[in-house]
């Protein structure tokens, strides 16, 4: 049952909208990211300050270099004796994975 003091208050049935209005996403000017670069350019601003554009550098494709790389514990595999030399069977690179049981003397560009 209703009370007295409830009939004064009045009643809220759109809660301030209107009948009609809120139904759709006209209300909140458009669904999800709607409107970004208009109606809501502060809120992108604000809150996605990295969204768009292009971020970081990238190197000319001619500028690169792509070292021939093999890891330690394919070395063993390859070595006859105590050294290697991995320059003359066209590797560029050492590198860490893996371990190996015996001391192997390597002679390569980088590591």
């Amino acid at each position: 049952m209703v009370s007295r003091t409830n009939k004064f208050r009045g009643r809220s049935r759109y809660h301030g909208r209107g009948k009609k209005a809120g139904r759709g996403a006209g209300k909140r000017g458009g669904r999800g990211n709607a409107g970004i670069n208009k109606h809501r350019l502060m809120t992108r601003l604000k809150y996605m300050p990295g969204h768009w554009g292009m971020h970081g550098f990238n190197r000319h494709p001619s500028l690169r270099n792509v070292n021939i790389s093999i890891n330690t514990q394919e070395v063993q595999a390859l070595a006859d004796g105590d050294s290697i030399n991995l320059s003359e069977m066209g590797y560029d690179k050492l590198l860490g994975k893996g371990r190996i049981d015996r001391a192997i003397h390597i002679t390569v560009a980088e590591a």
